[in-house]
């Protein structure tokens, strides 16, 4: 029973013989290793029996040896069932057509979903989407990663606090968080408005509050600036003072002229790399660890190259196909090594210290000047040592303990 087992994977085959004593054909086929079975009596003259495909080559070579007449009456098995599933061309054309138009139609989007936020956001996003060139009818293989989708929306929408894009099958999917831009609330208690840095003022904007310098005046951190409190000084005449106090909350702007001490390294020699322009795109069928080239098989000649690949994953309706499509982009970069001389690593490393404080002050700070202090050549680096003149606003609010001043007023 063993040697028969698997012979419907393997193909069998009845055959009929026909001859004097047809049993002792299939009794020699047995002694030669050959399995038979079901072996029928049909008439005095006339036996079958079934034998695998793979020996019918050797059935063919015992006959002859024999005076038999040997007739296949039946074939069976996976490898005939192939045979006659290929035969039909028709059939197996319109198969293969449809499933590449199941495979085409499953890498498309049809649907882009977006949720979580109010109409007319919601209409910027869609808009948005569509100059990225993600619609309803678009080929998946030629937009962005979701990851790379999120991105772009998060820095050209200032409206979105978050964004997560997922896409599910041939639907993109989004959902967002508003951002929730909070209106400054009025400060409750009066405050006074002082100095967090030294400086010379050089202008004044105070729309609450009782300014205490003047334009050009030199103040030092914790000089009070503005007053939130309006009423005349203990100096003023009698009348003014004795008068209950009116506390506000200060508001303003002084903009003063500060000093800063930047220190700056720039080196002689400097190192980076730069992208020719030159491309050039291939694309591979991937399946597990193996490629196929499909498109794109000229190699790029380039000396130094940067390689990117973008896989795409193949869908079949709602699932995901061990088969990628890879985009790979070769660009061409070269190494570059230049040597500055002293006037332009002096130049650079100037830039370079403004913008290094430009960054620590904000965007509301303004460099008014630059003066070199400093300068050396050492181990080819330039050292630098400047001193820059800037203009921001130095004000910090300070609260007024109110039921001190009245107590101590009391007391007086």
């Amino acid at each position: 029973m063993r040697k028969i087992q698997g012979s419907f994977l393997s193909g069998y085959v009845t055959i009929l013989v026909k001859g004097k004593l047809p049993e002792l054909f299939f009794q020699d086929c047995i002694n030669q290793g050959i399995p038979v079975w079901n072996i029928k009596k049909i008439a005095p003259n006339q036996c079958s029996g079934n034998i695998k495909l793979n020996h019918v080559s050797i059935i063919k070579q015992i006959k002859r040896n024999h005076h038999y007449k040997i007739k296949f009456t039946k074939k069976k098995g996976v490898p005939f069932l192939l045979g006659r599933f290929f035969g039909k061309k028709e059939l197996i054309t319109g198969l293969i057509l449809s499933i590449l138009l199941i495979i085409f139609l499953s890498n498309i989007i049809w649907k882009v979903e977006i949720a979580g936020v109010p109409k007319d956001l919601e209409e910027k996003i869609s808009k948005q989407l569509t100059n990225y060139g993600i619609h309803p009818g678009v080929w998946i293989f030629t937009t962005d990663s979701p990851g790379e989708i999120q991105k772009k929306l998060e820095n050209d929408i200032p409206e979105l606090l978050w964004v997560g894009v997922e896409q599910k099958g041939t639907t993109f999917f989004l959902e967002g968080v508003e951002k929730l831009i909070v209106e400054k609330e009025d400060v409750k208690g009066p405050r006074d408005l002082i100095a967090t840095k030294k400086g010379v003022i050089k202008k004044m904007y105070v729309s609450k509050g009782k300014p205490q310098v003047q334009l050009h005046d030199y103040v030092e951190p914790g000089d009070l600036l503005v007053s939130g409190n309006l009423t005349g000084s203990l100096d003023e005449d009698e009348e003014e003072s004795e008068k209950d106090p009116i506390y506000v909350v200060s508001e303003g702007e002084v903009i003063a002229n500060t000093w800063y001490e930047v220190s700056v390294t720039v080196p002689l020699e400097t190192n980076y790399e730069s992208m020719t322009g030159n491309q050039n795109k291939k694309y591979y069928l991937k399946l597990n660890d193996y490629q196929i080239p499909i498109w794109g098989f000229r190699s790029a000649d380039y000396q130094h190259k940067s390689v990117e690949n973008k896989v795409n994953s193949i869908r079949f309706l709602k699932w995901k196909l061990p088969i990628n499509i890879v985009e790979s982009t070769i660009s061409e970069k070269e190494h570059i090594t230049k040597m500055r001389n002293k006037e332009e690593a002096v130049k650079i490393g100037i830039e370079q210290a403004k913008k290094e404080l430009k960054l620590q002050l904000g965007t509301n700070a303004t460099i008014i000047s630059e003066k070199l202090l400093h300068e050396s050549n050492e181990n080819g680096k330039v050292r630098l040592k400047l001193y820059v003149s800037v203009e921001e606003d130095i004000v910090k609010e300070q609260p007024i303990n109110t039921k001190e001043k009245k107590e101590k007023n009391n007391n007086e």
